[in-house]
């Protein structure tokens, strides 16, 4: 699918399985950040919108604004954190390149690169908007 091109009505009707969508205070702040750490390719990028790519995956970023008439518009904190407790995991990202990148782009190291017991190395990085961005690799 040409994600530059594509209307909204055929890219609604092209989405399968589980979808990820998150709401964002400034989408185009968050799709800076999305290619600065983690090297994510953003499509379509508006005020309102944008589709994001991370390797085959794909997920959209919406403004708050454009959750007028959703009833989750009302269940959203005016300030502070809003992803508690999920974590977005980018399984093809090394957490050492991502957290040189992070601060930068604004986030928060909530734990530098670190070997797991569950075989993976990886760290937790804060977005602005209060997700937790998670870039692991198998460890050594």
């Amino acid at each position: 699918m040409n994600f530059e091109a594509v209307d909204a009505e055929t890219f609604g009707k092209s989405l399968k399985g589980i979808g990820l969508n998150l709401l964002v205070r400034n989408v185009r702040a968050h799709c800076a950040m999305l290619e600065t750490v983690f090297d994510m390719t953003v499509h379509q990028p508006t005020d309102d919108f944008a589709i994001v790519t991370y390797g085959d995956q794909v997920f959209q970023l919406h403004a708050d604004g454009t959750y007028h008439s959703n009833p989750l518009l009302g269940l959203l904190p005016e300030n502070g954190a809003r992803g508690a407790g999920l974590e977005i995991r980018l399984y093809d990202t090394d957490p050492e390149v991502a957290v040189a990148r992070a601060e930068a782009a604004g986030m928060h190291v909530l734990q530098p690169p670190t070997d797991k017991p569950h075989g993976l190395r990886e760290a937790y990085l804060l977005c602005p908007d209060g997700y937790a961005w998670v870039p692991s690799r198998p460890k050594d």
